[in-house]
């Protein structure tokens, strides 16, 4: 069963290496890490009150309730197909954790008929899980590994998993790394990703400011983009952050 938490768009990818881009979106429910540290509060709809990222609410399985359940492909085939615009749009699959779903037939079923039709997928993930790559068109989706620091509050060998990232640069056409910085955790961030990028395979680098609204954005940038310049990696923003917060469905 496919779990989704929301599908909208068309609007533009917010971060990462295609930043800009007129992209759909499809958020899956699920993940496997909570990412306490990234210190967004919230409250469950039983009133428990918690700390998370800023999709909590397709992260946290106590929002169940509000997603949408497939048994198949199809419909959610059919939903996303009702806002597609006339011209060829990217099509961002997110999160929670979409990985979590690598290994339904469905979901592989509904990423086929995409990338069949010549759309550009995106899959964001953590890059945590150990998946099987074995299909040729699966080479052309473009893996961002938003792979998550000690900044997240998860221990290292949870959130780093070397194999899964070797696996996924090695196989695929395209994919990089994104890591999220606040302007706390800048000398600690810049020592983790060495090490992480020394146990894996050549891969382009984006560091992107923690927050939720523009006002914490603002707060963390420069921090960040001075450590891109030191280190030699590319700095991504958070357009869509600056432009709604972090309103949702746009």
């Amino acid at each position: 069963m496919l779990e989704v938490n929301e599908i909208f768009g068309p609007t533009i990818q917010g971060e990462g290496k295609k930043i800009g881009t007129p992209s759909v979106f499809v958020r899956f429910g699920k993940c496997n890490m909570q990412c306490a540290g990234f210190e967004v509060e919230y409250e469950t709809p039983s009133g428990i009150k918690k700390c998370s990222c800023d999709s909590y609410y397709a992260s946290d399985i106590a929002f169940r309730d509000q997603w949408q359940k497939y048994e198949t492909s199809k419909p959610l085939i059919e939903e996303l197909n009702k806002i597609l615009p006339s011209y060829k749009i990217d099509i961002v699959l997110t999160g929670g954790e979409p990985l979590l779903y690598w290994d339904d037939v469905e979901f592989q079923k509904f990423l086929y008929y995409y990338i069949e039709k010549d759309y550009h997928i995106t899959i964001e993930t953590n890059g945590s899980l150990d998946i099987r790559l074995d299909k040729p068109w699966q080479k052309k989706i473009l893996f961002s590994l938003s792979v998550k620091l000690s900044n997240s509050g998860e221990p290292l060998s949870k959130r780093v998993n070397t194999k899964s990232l070797t696996n996924i640069i090695n196989f695929c056409d395209d994919c990089y790394l994104k890591f999220v910085i606040d302007i706390y955790s800048i000398k600690s961030a810049s020592n983790e990703i060495d090490l992480i990028i020394k146990e894996i395979p050549k891969c382009e680098v984006y560091l992107m400011p923690m927050g939720d609204t523009a006002k914490a954005i603002d707060k963390n940038s420069l921090s960040v983009i001075n450590l891109a310049i030191e280190k030699g990696y590319k700095y991504s923003d958070r357009l869509h952050i600056r432009v709604w917060d972090n309103k949702r469905g746009v």
